[in-house]
Formats: C-alpha cells, sequence, structure tokens
C-alpha cells in the first residue's frame, strides 16, 4: 500500500507574512525579514504575535528543504512532516538574536526576556606608518589601555555577586529632571543618574569587591600585534575584533586601526602606481642619461636613455611592474612613473662662439623666423625682462581689487529712486 500523497493547502502566507515573492532570493528573505522583525519587535512596541509569524515564516523560508515541502503542500504538510510549522518551531527571540549577532540589535531590555547586552563603542586609533611600510609590509606592536571585566568578582562589582535596585532612578539609569523656561512652559530633560552612574544598581558598601572597587572593571595594559600588509592604502582599516573596552551586560566593541600615511620625500602614490621626478641637465636631454633610482625596497634601478633619444622637458615615461603591491595580491604591481624635467644652462653662460657650434650641430633655424635688413628697419626694437608670471598675476589680481573697493567707497550713500509715474 502507498501512503497518499499531502493534500495541497495554501503556500503563499509566508511569502506575504514577509511581503515578498515566491521566487525571493536567500538575500532578499534576509532584508525583508530584518526590516520587519525590527519593524515589529516587541521591545520596540510591536505586536509580539506579529513578530512570532515573522520569525515563523523567515525559519520555513529559509531552509530550501522547508521551503521546498511549503512550496509544494502548505503548512500543515510541515505540521505533519515533523518539521516545526505552523508555531512548533524555535524562539522567535532567539531566531533575532541569531540574525543580528546575539545582541538583540540594540534593543534594550523591556519584554519578558529581560535585559539583553548593548553594543560597546568602537575605539579607533591612528597608526603612522611610511610609504615603505606600504610597500614591504610591516609588524607593529602597539601598547594600549583598556577596560577589562574585573577578574576577581567577574564584573559583578561585590563579593557576594549581588546588587541592588537604584532608588534614585528605580533601575533605568537615567533620572529627568523638569525647569520652566516660560510662562506655561516645562522643559524635561534627561540624564545619567548620578547615585548609579548608568548602571540602574548599587552596591553594598561592606559587599564592594576590594579590587576594582565596585567598578566591575580594572584597567589593563595590551600590546597589539598589528599587520600592516603590502599594498594597504592610506586610510584603510583594520580592525581588532572585541578588544576594546569591557563593560558588564556589553558586547564589547572593536579596536579600528586607521593607517596614516606619511608624505615621502621622493615618490608619490596614487592607487598602485608611484611617481618620481627627476631633472635632467641639457647634455644629457639631448644626448643621453644613464642614473639609478632606489625603490622602496632598497633596490637599485638603472634608468637609462634610448641610443639617439630626446628628452622634452616635463615629459613622462613608464616602468612597468615597479609600482606599489597590489592588496592581497602582493605579486602584482603597478607602474613607476618618471617626470622629466630638463634645465637649461644659466644666462650668459654660452659664449657666441659656442652658439655657433650649437647653431651647426642643432637642427637648422625654421625660414619663417628669418628677417631681411629692410624687415628689420621696419621694426621698432624691444627689450625683454625676466618676470615671475605667478607673482605677477598675484599682484595684478591684487590691485583689481583694491581698485574695486575704492570705487565702491565712492559710489557709496542713499541711492535716489525715480519717481514712478
Amino acid at each position: 500500500m502507498f501512503g497518499r500523497a499531502p493534500k495541497k493547502s495554501d503556500s503563499t502566507k509566508y511569502y506575504e507574512t514577509l511581503g515578498v515573492s515566491k521566487n525571493a532570493t536567500q538575500d532578499e528573505l534576509k532584508k525583508a525579514y530584518r526590516k520587519a522583525a525590527i519593524k515589529n519587535h516587541p521591545d520596540k512596541g510591536g505586536d509580539p504575535e506579529k513578530f512570532k509569524e515573522i520569525a515563523q515564516a523567515y525559519e520555513v523560508l529559509n531552509d530550501p528543504e522547508k521551503r521546498d515541502i511549503y512550496d509544494q503542500y502548505g503548512e500543515d504538510a510541515l505540521k505533519e512532516g515533523g518539521f516545526g510549522g505552523g508555531g512548533g518551531g524555535h524562539n522567535p527571540f532567539d531566531i533575532f538574536e541569531s540574525f543580528f549577532g546575539g545582541g538583540g540589535g540594540g534593543f534594550g531590555g523591556g519584554s519578558s526576556r529581560g535585559r539583553r547586552q548593548k553594543q560597546g563603542e568602537d575605539v579607533v586609533h591612528t597608526l603612522k606608518v611610511s610609504l615603505e611600510d606600504l610597500y614591504n609590509g610591516t609588524e607593529k606592536k602597539l601598547s594600549l589601555s583598556r577596560n577589562a571585566l574585573c577578574s576577581k568578582c567577574s564584573g559583578k562589582g561585590s563579593k557576594s555577586g549581588a546588587s541592588n535596585r537604584c532608588a534614585g532612578c528605580q533601575g533605568s539609569g537615567l533620572k529627568i529632571s523638569t525647569r520652566q523656561i516660560g510662562p506655561g512652559m516645562i522643559q524635561q530633560m534627561q540624564h545619567v543618574c548620578p547615585e548609579c552612574r548608568g548602571s540602574g544598581e548599587v552596591i553594598n558598601e561592606k559587599d564592594k569587591c576590594q579590587q576594582c572597587k565596585g567598578n566591575k572593571v580594572t584597567k589593563e595594559k595590551k600590546v597589539l600585534e598589528v599587520h600592516v600588509e603590502k599594498g594597504m592604502q592610506h586610510g584603510q582599516k583594520i580592525v581588532f575584533e572585541g578588544q576594546a573596552d569591557e563593560a558588564p551586560d556589553t558586547v564589547t566593541g572593536d579596536i579600528v586601526m586607521v593607517l596614516q600615511q606619511k608624505e615621502h620625500p621622493k615618490f608619490k602614490r596614487k592607487f598602485d602606481d608611484l611617481y618620481v621626478e627627476h631633472s635632467l641637465s641639457l647634455t644629457e636631454a639631448l644626448c643621453g642619461f644613464q642614473f639609478a633610482i632606489t625603490h622602496l625596497d632598497g633596490r637599485q634601478l638603472l634608468i637609462k636613455s634610448n641610443p639617439g633619444e630626446i628628452i622634452k622637458p616635463g615629459q613622462h615615461k613608464a616602468i612597468n611592474d615597479e609600482g606599489m603591491p597590489q592588496y592581497q595580491r602582493p605579486f602584482m604591481k603597478g607602474r613607476l612613473y618618471i617626470l622629466f624635467n630638463v634645465e637649461f644652462p644659466e644666462p650668459g653662460v654660452l659664449s657666441p662662439e659656442q652658439c655657433h657650434k650649437l647653431e651647426t650641430i642643432l637642427p637648422p633655424k625654421p625660414n619663417s623666423n628669418r628677417l631681411t635688413d629692410m624687415e628689420i628697419d621696419d621694426c621698432e626694437e624691444t627689450t625683454l625682462h625676466d618676470v615671475n608670471i605667478e607673482e605677477e598675476m598675484r599682484r595684478k589680481q591684487q590691485s583689481q581689487h583694491e581698485a574695486y573697493d575704492d570705487g565702491e567707497e565712492e559710489a557709496g550713500g542713499p541711492r535716489v529712486q525715480c519717481a514712478q509715474q
């Protein structure tokens, strides 16, 4: 005898509960659950039954085997098959906390499950590194001070482990004060309870832990080994999870190291490429050059021109695979760009005889620049002066501003409006 196939029933309810289509992907299910669960969480004033339905729908649809059975035969088939459908599954708060990493998504304790852990703050430090450090990779040790749960009382603050609810704030950790700011106007202000310092509980003086004096935490020194990998960038973060200040009923935050690259005297970095400038004499630019560059790892790179090659002022050359290593792919490197500056001789260095010799070697002057004696006689003679164009423009701009300000003062005084006809 063959067993009867389960009777088909409605298989859209769970999808409607989460507000997704039957073709929803796992990522879409997670986004939908996250949004609906936060909105309907009892600690935020949501409906507990609705919160339970959302958790049940997500539990089924997130499991490929359960989802397949539900799509074919509906909710009843899950009950008959012992899959926990229809209310026999996990606690909805457990699902919520596992989804949000055990901290309850940051919701405080107002539900029947009691106080939930809050998320501790991250501690951010800057770590100065050289360009050599980012090129070669390095290890740096940092000594930091942080709060740690008292080892003697395990963070309870008392010898017995007991504490009493603060009478000043009724265990909330906050006090509300009011003040009158005007006739019939009262302002309410919320601040940390001074009696319990926001903890919501007080410890009997005789019962206080002798090591932490009832503070529940003590100061400790911690040495962190920071591994700076090859190719890391300025501003990149290195995270030490759960290494920040500890506190009772709190998920310890992270220590975050932010890399800060120091300026290099020779090399400039842009992403995975390096840039360097080099000055050539006019002779080197015209007749060839050869020099060495000390790279960031100490290697000497021989840089030389091709036979007969002439380098122009401001010209760039590139060397493949001599830039920065790529992060997490250190054998892949960018390019090294060299910007060539050409230094011309100072005025008066070349004699007329030397100039004449150069004219016989260099390409001839263009015919368009040659003038006849008659054309020269028709021209007015001028004198060229050396000038710093940037300084000249700055000075002219200042003069224009001063002239404009003077004009404003002269045009001041009451304006006369035309009478309307």
